[in-house]
C-alpha cells in the first residue's frame, strides 16, 4: 500500500512539473529564449520514465525500507527549493535568456547544479527504499552518463551568463 501512495505521488509530482516546465517554456522562448543541446532531452524523458515504471511494476507489495523512504522524502522540498528559486525560468530543459544573469541565489548560492544533485539521490533512494538495489544501481549509472552530457552542454550554454 505504501508504494502505491509514494509512487501515486511521485507519477502526480512529475506530472505537474512537466506542465510547469512546458509553461515557462512557451514563455521563455516567447521572450526570446534559445534552447540549447536539445538533441538528448527525449533520452531523459524515457530513462525517467522507465525508471518510474520500473517501480510501478516492481515496488508494490515489497517491504519498506524506511530509512531510504525518509531520504527520498527529504529530497522533496528541495526539489521544491529549486524550482521556486528559479521560478519563471525553471524548465526540465536547457533554455538560455539573452541577457539575463546566471541565479546565485537559493540552493545555487551552495552548488552549480542543485537539481541534478537532488535527481541522484532521488534515482538511488526510491528503488532501494522498496529493497531493489540493482534497479537503483542500473538507474543510477544511466543518470551519471546522461547527466555527464547534460552538464556540459548546459554548463556550454550557460557560459555566457557568468
Amino acid at each position: 500500500m505504501i508504494a502505491l501512495v509514494v509512487l501515486g505521488y511521485v507519477t502526480l509530482a512529475r506530472l505537474v512539473e512537466m506542465r510547469f516546465a512546458r509553461v515557462n517554456m512557451a514563455r521563455l522562448m516567447a521572450a526570446g529564449a534559445v534552447e540549447a543541446a536539445p538533441g538528448h532531452y527525449p533520452v531523459i524523458i524515457v530513462m525517467h520514465v522507465a525508471w518510474l515504471g520500473a517501480l510501478w511494476w516492481l515496488a508494490p507489495g515489497r517491504a519498506v525500507h524506511w530509512g531510504w523512504l525518509a531520504l527520498f522524502g527529504a529530497l522533496q522540498p528541495l526539489r521544491v527549493w529549486v524550482m521556486a528559486t528559479l521560478g519563471p525560468r525553471w524548465t526540465a530543459r536547457i533554455v538560455v535568456v539573452p541577457g539575463e544573469t546566471l541565479v546565485r541565489r537559493g540552493p545555487y548560492r551552495f552548488m552549480r547544479h542543485p537539481n541534478y544533485a537532488i535527481v541522484v539521490g532521488e534515482i538511488a533512494s526510491l528503488p532501494l527504499a522498496f529493497g531493489l538495489g540493482w534497479l537503483a544501481l542500473g538507474f543510477s549509472i544511466a543518470n551519471a552518463v546522461m547527466l555527464t552530457i547534460r552538464i556540459r552542454a548546459e554548463d556550454a550554454a550557460l557560459a555566457g551568463l557568468r
